[in-house]
């Protein structure tokens, strides 16, 4: 598991118990022969809390200018593209999907994740774009980092 999806569960589960919500983060393990849907699932009753998240993390400060769909995105032995895996998955489970990207600015800079909602993903994929520039990742409100945890109540106050 990277640091950030660490940082990301632990930030979850900490604003959950926190805010008294009745809700669990948690990381399926990737093993060799199974398929992992997505980085991060979130479990709850309550339906705004039940999440499916995938994450990645760039580095803005090493010349990256964007996330590309056909890079930074995995397409398996059977030719299927993570995407269209990820859409298939999020569809059936009802989950409430996002692509959770964590912009690396460099040393002794902070880190910033941005979320965007996953039907901006898919629409984006399906059109035929090669993927979000950082700049446009920049164009979503920011989920700050402070002490190592992402202040994740963010993301609940804008739906």
């Amino acid at each position: 598991m990277s640091n950030f999806e660490r940082e990301l569960v632990i930030s979850f589960n900490d604003y959950f118990g926190e805010s008294g919500l009745d809700a669990i983060a948690y990381r399926m393990k990737q093993h060799r022969f199974s398929q992992q849907m997505l980085d991060i699932l979130v479990d709850s009753s309550d339906r705004q809390l039940y999440l499916g998240i995938e994450c990645k993390s760039i580095s803005a400060s090493k010349g990256a200018t964007a996330l590309y769909f056909s890079q930074h995105f995995s397409v398996n032995n059977r030719g299927e593209h993570q995407v269209t895996k990820m859409q298939e998955f999020i569809r059936k489970s009802g989950r409430t999907g996002y692509l959770a990207v964590e912009l690396r600015m460099g040393s002794g800079k902070s880190k910033a994740a941005y979320f965007i909602a996953w039907p901006d993903v898919w629409r984006r994929y399906i059109e035929g774009y090669a993927g979000f520039s950082i700049e446009e990742i920049k164009g979503t409100e920011p989920i700050v980092r402070n002490e190592g945890k992402y202040a994740v109540e963010g993301l609940f106050v804008r739906r």
